[in-house]
């Protein structure tokens, strides 16, 4: 499978990226598209992916569109929780029965769910029509030449938290992406402000789909719109680690097309 990505790829190259001149940026759509690729976007896109992050059962189910997002966790009294995100919104399942849920326990369920979901299958979600990519330069990481693209996404169909704001770094010739960055927090009425710097680290493939494990850094210094200077603190090693963004167990099954 890895073959057969890297040559779509280098199609991908030609119709896209590699049809500028040295001094004229790609197209960022064109690198985007090119990652989604090489990660093997085409078998996320009708697929069940299930893994295991910090004791909690997740399954994404994807089927052109349609999504069914689950968490299966053991809440502090010892019940089995079901936690739901489909197209058509949230829902809870205790012990087998259905929940009513506030519009605060609703919005926590979302954010919860839908964030796990997103990075573990990233660069895929950036296919979705509200991501708004712009090409924002190139850099050289450790030697190594990469395309950063900046992400922003529209108040329609870009979901609650609709204001934050990404950068990713996409190999230029693997198309890999082996960092990323975020800020969060940017509507009015957020308390919860910060960036955030991702290293990629433990990559495999799972039935031709590239997962990743992340080191999760941050500098008190960066604020949403000095994200591009993470690559040069982080050779410096004068970043702060936060935390290890593990993802287990993982397995891809695509779906048939028969199943319903």
């Amino acid at each position: 499978m890895r073959l057969v990505a890297v040559s779509l790829v280098s199609l991908l190259t030609l119709i896209g990226c590699s049809s500028s001149s040295p001094d004229t940026p790609p197209s960022a759509q064109a690198v985007v598209d090119s990652a989604i690729v090489a990660h093997g976007g085409s078998t996320l896109d009708r697929a069940v992916i299930s893994f295991t992050f910090r004791g909690d059962q997740y399954r994404l189910r994807q089927d052109q569109g349609d999504f069914h997002y689950r968490r299966t966790y053991t809440d502090s009294t010892g019940q089995t929780v079901v936690d739901g995100l489909t197209n058509d919104g949230p829902y809870r399942v205790v012990e087998g029965d259905t929940v009513s849920l506030s519009d605060e326990e609703q919005s926590a369920l979302r954010t919860t769910v839908n964030s796990v979901s997103y990075f573990a299958l990233l660069p895929h979600p950036l296919g979705d029509p509200a991501v708004q990519p712009s090409y924002s330069g190139r850099d050289t990481i450790d030697g190594v030449p990469y395309h950063r693209i900046r992400v922003t996404f529209e108040k329609q169909g870009g979901g609650q938290d609709w204001q934050d704001i990404f950068m990713y770094w996409f190999r230029t010739d693997t198309y890999a992406m082996d960092y990323l960055s975020y800020a969060f927090g940017l509507a009015p009425t957020d308390t919860d402000t910060g960036t955030r710097f991702r290293e990629a680290y433990n990559v495999r493939r799972v039935n031709g789909v590239r997962f990743a494990d992340y080191m999760n850094y941050t500098s008190d210094t960066l604020s949403y719109d000095q994200m591009h200077q993470y690559p040069t603190l982080w050779t410096q090693d004068a970043l702060e680690l936060v935390s290890r963004v593990e993802i287990d167990s993982v397995n891809v099954r695509s779906l048939p097309p028969s199943d319903s």
